[in-house]
């Protein structure tokens, strides 16, 4: 189960690197129509249709994001953190609830946000309740006494706060090498924010399409062993 999560939030560590490749040109949300087709194929298992409303809403993660300021955290990483309460929020969202998936998902992104201010502030030691640890988008101090009450839902410990934009990158840059790190960077648009069918880097690379998908497995399991042991392995 750990290394499932782990793989899932490396997956969509890499899927928002490659947005940021672009400079930060996230897709519009989708039309209410669009919306509802997706989250309805999203209920009968189309892993697909879920990755499309992610991805348009994006936009609303960034936004949410960068209303916080977060001691030891760039803009880039708390985006990251805003993603991860945006894909609770689609994989957890009910349709029929009275409630949209924008004001759902904006609510998981923001707990998630907060959670990650709480967790700053606990590392620092004992302090006040009421000494500032924050700012939000009007500048006004955000307190950990404010923070206190945030339903924090069900969350999967560590994993998803340690997935931080700036250590995925690391990952890349550390543990890939040769045809792995090619592949990978093609295959989630890291160079220049354009992502690449299996197939097209197949051609590119002059091998063929299963092989590319064995490189990829193999490449994300490396990433994955890094990440769970701090270690930076040897690429292909």
């Amino acid at each position: 189960m750990v290394e499932q999560l782990v793989l899932f939030f490396l997956k969509d560590a890499l899927f928002l690197l490659g947005y940021l490749a672009r400079g930060s040109a996230f897709p519009k949300p989708l039309d209410r129509d669009e919306e509802a087709r997706m989250i309805e194929r999203m209920q009968q298992g189309d892993a697909k249709a879920r990755e499309t409303l992610i991805e348009h809403n994006l936009r609303l993660a960034a936004h949410i994001a960068r209303k916080y300021t977060v001691p030891g955290y760039d803009a880039d990483d708390l985006i990251s953190i805003g993603t991860v309460g945006l894909i609770k929020g689609v994989n957890t969202f009910k349709p029929g609830s009275g409630t949209q998936l924008s004001t759902y998902c904006a609510r998981c992104i923001e707990n998630e946000i907060l959670m990650c201010l709480r967790s700053s502030q606990k590392r620092k030691g004992e302090v006040s309740l009421h000494e500032p640890i924050g700012t939000d988008n009007e500048g006004n101090e955000i307190t950990l006494i404010d923070v206190l009450g945030t339903d924090e839902g069900e969350v999967h410990g560590e994993v998803e706060r340690r997935i931080s934009l700036q250590s995925v990158r690391g990952l890349v840059s550390t543990c890939l090498h040769g045809r792995e790190r090619t592949v990978l960077e093609m295959r989630y648009g890291l160079l220049d924010g354009t992502v690449h069918a299996q197939q097209e880097v197949a051609e590119k690379l002059g091998i063929s399409r299963s092989y590319v998908s064995r490189i990829e497995k193999k490449a994300m399991d490396r990433l994955k062993v890094a990440f769970e042991t701090g270690k930076a392995a040897t690429g292909e």
